[in-house]
């Protein structure tokens, strides 16, 4: 099977022509432009392609006007899917970046070996990306730097991090 990697999280129906609002899981949300379609995963249907018509970049999100999706209805079933994107269509990552969904569940150790717990979320901050790594007992935020971040091994998902003073 192809690999698809997620774009957006439809959060709820826009107007009454159909258009979804989504919040986009990439940090460039303008690159929702450039597509001309996106896939939808359905437990019933399995993975459905369905084009995009156009794109609204909205305050906290993107809309988008999936061409069959007519009506706030129809908008209204789509709350709560993943808008992907085949390999084809991802984008290129520079060194050191990651899709979110290639670093979801990876083994988080400190330098020293001693091992933390798992990357359960990523947190979209602005400034720079936080790690949330599930613990024994609690969760801890970790901020997605260099000084922090000493390896990634997504092929056999782990990571290694430095625990700066505080953290």
């Amino acid at each position: 099977m192809a690999d698809y990697y997620d774009v957006g999280k439809v959060t709820s129906a826009h107007g009454i022509k159909g258009e979804v609002k989504v919040y986009p899981l990439t940090n460039v949300p303008e690159r929702f432009y450039d597509l001309e379609y996106v896939w939808i995963f359905d437990e019933e249907q399995g993975p459905r392609k369905y084009d995009i018509e156009y794109v609204k970049i909205i305050s906290r999100g993107v809309c988008v006007k999936l061409e069959g999706i007519d009506t706030r209805d129809e908008a209204e079933k789509l709350k709560g899917t993943f808008l992907k994107v085949d390999a084809q269509n991802a984008l290129k990552l520079e060194e050191g970046e990651y899709f979110i969904s290639d670093i979801i569940g990876m083994k988080v150790y400190k330098e020293d070996g001693v091992f933390l717990g798992t990357l359960v979320e990523v947190l979209q901050t602005g400034a720079n990306d936080v790690y949330v790594i599930k613990t024994e007992e609690r969760d801890m935020l970790i901020p997605a730097i260099k000084d922090v971040v000493k390896k990634v091994d997504v092929d056999n998902k782990v990571m290694v991090v430095h625990l700066l003073e505080g953290l």
